[in-house]
């Protein structure tokens, strides 16, 4: 079977529940840039609208922050990035709902590069639908 030709795989409605952009980094910039990030795969045939909304503790959401992730492809986004409508706040807690038109896979991973000895973490978003 052709690669190209697998059907669709994932959800539409993913759900980061830890979100964290460490304040302050160790190490060359950007490559070791304390962040947070979220890789999407879209293995379906159709590109992906996904609209990403960051909840917080005591504040009304922000976003959606908009990102079309092309068919066959992987996009890995650093949510440092993200600027409009606002940027993602560094130091705050906060949780991540994304939404596609079409199914995608999510996985979540931070880097904390606060002390020299470096963090990693990484894990699979929890889909909702």
């Amino acid at each position: 079977m052709d690669l190209l030709d697998l059907p669709p795989v994932g959800a539409t409605t993913w759900v980061v529940a830890d979100g964290y952009i460490p304040p302050g980094s160790t190490g060359p910039v950007p490559e070791m840039l304390s962040h947070d990030s979220v890789c999407i795969l879209n293995a379906g045939g159709r590109a992906a609208k996904v609209d990403i909304s960051v909840f917080f503790t005591d504040r009304d959401p922000a976003g959606p922050y908009t990102l079309e992730i092309a068919a066959h492809r992987a996009h890995h986004q650093r949510l440092n990035d993200l600027q409009g409508p606002e940027p993602v706040p560094v130091g705050v807690d906060y949780c991540l709902l994304l939404r596609s038109d079409v199914p995608i896979v999510v996985q979540h991973t931070r880097l904390d590069s606060r002390q020299a000895a470096n963090a990693l973490m990484s894990t699979i978003a929890y889909p909702a639908a």
